[in-house]
């Protein structure tokens, strides 16, 4: 078992091993004083988790109750955090207990965020079954809803007890869910590790799995690395952005619905080199090596919108303040800077 610590506004372990679902008892009772547990997952992962990681926590003497909800990032709103506040009430639970987000990225955005606004903050420990959550949103404590007008524009910065990274869950996840989160894997390369990097070149999708765990604990510890200089992201964290500010846009142009976050993170990651090539940012040849890198993980080809059409989803980006955003540019693969620039000025950078 291989271990991380993220040491931000609260310390805590990350465990990257197989069989962690079924082990959870064990390693609960050293991250929270809590002896009741609210699991909360989606109608897809709960039929294979849920009772499991219940029958885990029983055998290690806590409580457990499950809250289920509809899967996909549509549920990933305001509706559903009240259903989860009633639950929580209903089933009296004080901030002396604990949620546990068990699935993916919108599960551990909206439990993450109950547990950081239900009674003004209880315990969160997330238990991330799918590649994108593993490697990205169940690190750092970012919690969030979506709005209409917007991706994650609702939230706060809620630290976890615990991580628990299953790598066995990863072989049941459908084909296109290991795409779509090996989009996050490819940015941290791009961001932070040319070596990184260059081994991600040289696997692709049918053979990722021989190296996954791997693949868990280089992209969590480089996200701790971010996350422990910088947690509430003003600056190093900002990095972690790379291809969201116009991969977000490209979600919400097509209603969270029409593309998957990775797939529209990886689109967001051509489009703004092939804008910072033609700017003389970066040289062509990254585009083509970011291209390649894609297309092994088959997240190249996804039909997006021109950069212009994007511009005013781009404004709501949580990376504006006030006047000027932040735009994520890597120079070369492992080197990445925000560059700041006034609205005017980004409108004319992405030809909006």
């Amino acid at each position: 078992m291989r271990e991380i610590i993220v040491n931000a506004s609260k310390s805590y372990k990350v465990l990257v091993d197989r069989g962690l679902i079924d082990r959870a008892g064990e390693f609960v009772g050293e991250a929270t004083e809590a002896k009741r547990f609210a699991v909360i997952a989606d109608d897809n992962v709960h039929p294979i988790y849920g009772e499991r990681l219940k029958k885990s926590l029983e055998s290690s003497g806590f409580e457990a109750v499950s809250f289920v909800f509809p899967h996909g990032e549509a549920s990933k709103c305001q509706a559903t955090l009240g259903d989860i506040y009633g639950f929580l009430a209903e089933n009296h639970f004080t901030r002396s207990d604990c949620i546990i987000a068990l699935g993916g990225g919108v599960t551990g955005d909206m439990a993450g965020y109950a547990a950081a606004t239900y009674l003004r903050g209880m315990d969160v420990i997330q238990i991330p079954t799918s590649l994108l959550s593993q490697v990205d949103s169940s690190v750092g404590g970012k919690t969030a809803i979506d709005i209409p007008q917007g991706k994650n524009l609702v939230g706060a910065f809620w630290q976890p007890s615990l991580v628990l990274c299953d790598i066995s869950a990863l072989q049941s996840i459908p084909r296109d869910f290991l795409i779509d989160g090996m989009g996050e894997v490819v940015k941290y390369g791009m961001i932070k590790s040319k070596e990184f990097f260059d081994i991600l070149c040289s696997h692709n999708i049918d053979n990722i799995m021989d190296i996954m765990e791997d693949v868990v604990f280089r992209s969590v510890s480089i996200k701790r690395d971010v996350v422990n200089a910088d947690e509430f992201d003003r600056g190093e964290r900002m990095k972690l952005n790379f291809g969201h500010t116009l991969g977000h846009s490209i979600e919400q142009y097509y209603n969270y619905t029409g593309i998957s976050h990775g797939r529209a993170v990886a689109a967001g990651m051509e489009l703004i080199t092939a804008i910072a090539a033609r700017h003389g940012m970066c040289d062509e040849s990254l585009c083509t090596a970011l291209h390649d890198c894609l297309d092994n993980y088959k997240l190249t080809g996804s039909k997006i919108p021109a950069a212009g059409e994007l511009v005013n989803a781009c404004l709501n980006d949580k990376k504006r303040f006030g006047g000027n955003i932040s735009v994520i540019i890597c120079s070369e693969a492992g080197k990445s800077e925000a560059v700041k620039m006034s609205v005017d000025k980004f409108k004319e950078f992405i030809g909006g």
